[in-house]
Order: structure tokens, then C-alpha cells, then sequence
């Protein structure tokens, strides 16, 4: 994968570990451990992917 398919796969998935819990705060999906814990792997696994395609932008992008 390129970088910034990277980047953009992991703000995706954050932004995903950002609405679930919302939904679940107004009602509108139930609270269960399967949908809190899914949440937060997704938001963590985000989180690692946006940093693994930052630094793999600035390794290729670098100037010599």
C-alpha cells in the first residue's frame, strides 16, 4: 500500500472509533461488549495505520 492509503485507511477507521460510541451515547445502536470492544480495536488499529503511513511518507518524501 502506498502511504497515503495509509493515512487515509487509518483516519477512516478512527473516525469509525469515534461514531460508533456516539451512536451508542444517543441510542441509537445499543451499548454491548462486542460493539464497545470493536470500537476501540478500530480506533487503535487507526491510530497505528495513520503512523505507520506518516513516517512511511517522510522515509519516501525526504529530501537526500
Amino acid at each position: 500500500m502506498r502511504p497515503w492509503q495509509l493515512i487515509l485507511l487509518g483516519f477512516i477507521l478512527s473516525m469509525m472509533g469515534v461514531i460508533f460510541p456516539f451512536l451508542m451515547v444517543i441510542q441509537f445502536l445499543p451499548s454491548t461488549f462486542f460493539l464497545n470492544f470493536f470500537s476501540y480495536t478500530v480506533s487503535i488499529t487507526g491510530l497505528f495505520l495513520g503512523i505507520i503511513g506518516a513516517s512511511r511518507y517522510v522515509k519516501e518524501n525526504r529530501r537526500k
